[in-house]
Order: C-alpha cells, then sequence, then structure tokens
C-alpha cells in the first residue's frame, strides 16, 4: 500500500525503484532480488493465487467452484484482516480504493495484470485437465480455466463497490455472497468436467 502514496499524484511511472529502495531501507539489487519487475512490486498476489491454484485447485475433495472459492475467502480475508488492524478504518479504505484506481489507470499495470492473469489461467487448465484426465489443450479445461479465474474480478469489484457501504466486520460476508452468486452461474457447467479416470 505504501506504493500508492509513493505514486501520489505524479503516478506510479514517475517513481523510480531506487526511490522505493531507499524508502525502504534496501538497495536498489535487494529490491529486484524480491520483485523481478517494478509492476511486480504492486502487483504481487497473483504469484500467491498461482501456488493456491496449483494446491487447492488439484485437492480432489474440492470441485473446482468449491476450490476457487476457498483460495478467494482466504485472500479477502487477508484484506478485511488488514483493514481491522488500521488504527483509521477510513484512511484505510481510501487506500485500498486509491490502489485499485492506480491499477487502472496504469498501462504497465494493466498489462502485468492480464500477463499474470494469462498464466494463472494456463495453471489452473493444467491442474483440472489431470484432475478430468484431458490435455491442458483441450477446450474443456481451458474454457474451465478462464470461467474459474474471471470469478478474480468479480471479487474485485465487489470489495470496492461494498467498502464504503458496510462495516468492516460484513465486508467479508457480503462481499463472498456476491462471489458465490457468480460461482453459481458456472458451478453446473464445470461440474460437467469428467473425473480422471483410474490408470489414465
Amino acid at each position: 500500500m505504501w506504493m500508492v502514496l509513493m505514486a501520489g499524484s505524479s503516478g506510479f511511472d514517475a517513481v523510480r525503484v531506487s526511490e522505493i529502495a531507499e524508502a525502504c531501507g534496501v538497495s536498489e539489487k535487494t529490491v529486484f532480488n524480491y520483485f523481478p519487475t517494478k509492476e511486480s512490486l504492486v502487483l504481487d498476489l497473483g504469484e500467491a493465487t498461482l501456488g493456491s491454484l496449483r494446491t487447492t485447485l488439484a485437492d480432489p475433495d474440492l470441485s473446482p467452484v468449491e476450490a476457487a472459492l476457498k483460495i478467494l475467502s482466504g485472500e479477502l480475508a487477508a484484506i478485511t484482516s488488514w483493514l481491522t488492524e488500521q488504527d483509521d478504518p477510513a484512511q484505510a479504505k481510501d487506500m485500498l480504493l486509491r490502489f485499485g484506481m492506480l491499477i487502472r489507470s496504469t498501462p504497465s499495470l494493466r498489462a502485468h495484470q492480464r500477463d499474470m492473469t494469462d498464466q494463472q489461467v494456463a495453471v489452473a487448465a493444467e491442474v483440472l485437465a489431470r484432475r478430468s484426465g484431458m490435455s491442458p489443450d483441450d477446450p474443456e479445461p481451458q474454457i474451465a480455466a478462464t470461467a474459474l479465474l474471471a470469478l478474480w474480478p468479480i471479487q474485485f469489484q465487489a470489495l470496492r463497490r461494498h467498502l464504503n457501504r458496510v462495516q468492516t466486520e460484513r465486508l467479508h460476508d457480503v462481499v463472498s455472497s456476491d462471489v458465490r452468486r457468480a460461482a453459481r452461474l458456472i458451478d453446473t457447467g464445470l461440474g460437467s468436467l469428467a473425473p480422471a479416470r483410474h490408470g489414465k
């Protein structure tokens, strides 16, 4: 979130990595050791989502939609927990809204976000293909993965819509309700993915 404050009115592109390093008390090389690009400093959640897709989506005890909802709920809980820990909830909510605005108004961040989504869809397709005994290039796991990853922008949009309308302690439930409504529309189709055949 501090990146939002540093960008200020000058915008993301005007902030140099050396300035970020100085603000954190580390060298520029150290920053790049942890974040390969400047964009990944802001959009670091995508890598965590990739890891969650590889593990949670592969859980045979969860349907694909249940797995996606579990990942989304965990990511939302991290945000709402951060909000409740802040001394000034109104300022914290404003920072979240500014964070979203920064992404939407910065072409390089939008491009990075699209690239990360493509990676997430590819990983989800691989996992779903293994679950169903198909190839990741088959149309069924491809469309299933694309549909699942579409739930992420639904959650972000719901969070932005409800952020200043409901109390912080209710935010997780209200946003999750919107996400589940969207998930119900794709659940039937994803349920038609055949389970992997034994010995395949």
